[in-house]
């Protein structure tokens, strides 16, 4: 009776230090699979990272055997001094981190196996130490502040009422406690002397699949392009909107973040979108009632959507969804080609001059004015949040009194 009573005051005492009060109703169904994939990626963190000191360390002193410690100090302190640079520059993108969140997140971590590989490498060329150093620890800082921007709204999708800060302190629990424990393990390997760079390796795929998992287990309410693309894309093919799970699923993680993601282009420039002013012309009268203007550019091979001064969060919505379905009937022509960079990276084949351009356009509106309402009614309902906040639109705009 005391041991089953003890058990539980021990159970009881981990649980208070590794998942929300009122775990698990107080967190999403994602919480579980996330944290025990951020947990693995700091078990494979933590154990990278004393053979990377080892390797460091090992460089500054046979590249440094004759020289003083004072100098040996220095080197070390330019190398932390550089990342903290490269850290507050990369700092100024601000919104952007918003923008491609779990796109964002797996980029940093690739960037921290980078530099973590950059320091492996010291040990190849230690008379290089100073500069390889200085390049990995950028690295390093710039993937730590991709991490630190994100966290806040992955936890943020976790938390269930107003347990944000709980949630957080959580998390960060559990990945310290990964961390430690991947360091202890790492020492004890250390010391049969294994293969570095084999050792390296097997952490590095170890915590870029865990990193992979982590960021596949969020599930996030807001639709960024990724997911617009897939919620929209769907709900032409099908008649329904993906659930937040599907999704979330469906979403592709490995874009480039902030690079345009597709052959749908929001916000763009006039002379992007247009060859010419008869293109702007031909297609103007479609939009007379709206506050945006969607055309596709045959010399690119990209749908444009280019916004009007007086564009609101709905018209921008309604402009992405609608260069979204001129790109579907332009697709299902089969005489057309559109550039399938997003989904396949082809090369882009211009469609021929000779194809009523405008037909196309106008039976677009048509679909449009049909199904923008349904869409948004139908993503709703499944969950989805509705704001064109993170659909990075740019600024620029066209006057509507354009002649």
């Amino acid at each position: 009776m005391c041991v089953h009573i003890c058990e539980n005051e021990l159970m009881s005492f981990i649980r208070s230090y590794v998942v929300p009060e009122g775990f698990p109703d107080s967190v999403s169904p994602s919480y579980v699979p996330y944290m025990t994939w951020r947990a693995l990626k700091h078990f494979f963190g933590g154990a990278m990272g004393v053979f990377t000191t080892q390797a460091l360390l090992h460089s500054v002193g046979v590249s440094k055997s004759q020289a003083m410690p004072g100098a040996v100090a220095i080197n070390w302190i330019i190398k932390d001094g550089s990342g903290r640079i490269g850290k507050m520059l990369f700092s100024r993108q601000g919104k952007k981190f918003d923008y491609d969140l779990k796109q964002l997140r797996l980029s940093g971590d690739l960037l921290m196996e980078l530099g973590a590989a950059v320091e492996l490498a010291t040990t190849a060329v230690p008379h290089l130490f100073l500069p390889l150093a200085c390049a990995a620890n950028v690295a390093k800082n710039v993937a730590a502040v991709t991490s630190t921007s994100t966290r806040t709204p992955i936890y943020k999708a976790f938390a269930k009422g107003e347990n944000i800060g709980d949630v957080t302190a959580k998390g960060e629990c559990v990945g310290n406690v990964a961390d430690l424990l991947g360091t202890g393990f790492s020492i004890i390997m250390a010391k049969r002397n294994p293969s570095l760079f084999t050792t390296f390796a097997l952490l590095s795929c170890g915590y870029l699949f865990s990193s992979y998992r982590e960021v596949k287990s969020v599930v996030l309410h807001t639709l960024n392009r990724a997911r617009f693309t897939v919620a929209v894309e769907s709900f032409l093919k099908t008649g329904s909107v993906p659930t937040l799970q599907e999704g979330n699923m469906m979403e592709t993680v490995f874009n480039i973040p902030w690079c345009k993601d597709g052959p749908v282009v929001l916000g763009s420039r006039f002379k992007e979108a247009f060859q010419d002013a008869n293109s702007f012309y031909d297609v103007k009268p479609v939009f007379e009632k709206e506050r945006y203007v969607v055309a596709y550019n045959p010399l690119k091979g990209n749908i444009y959507a280019v916004l009007k001064d007086k564009a609101k969060s709905d018209d921008i919505l309604k402009a992405a969804f609608h260069a979204h379905v001129l790109l579907y009937v332009l697709r299902s022509a089969k005489h057309i080609q559109v550039s399938n960079e997003y989904t396949s990276g082809d090369h882009v084949t211009p469609l021929p001059r000779s194809v009523d351009l405008q037909a196309h356009v106008a039976e677009s509106y048509n679909m449009v004015s049909a199904l923008y309402e349904p869409f948004k009614s139908k993503a709703k309902e499944q969950g989805w949040v509705m704001s064109d906040s993170l659909l990075n639109p740019g600024r620029a705009r066209i006057c509507e009194q354009v002649r």
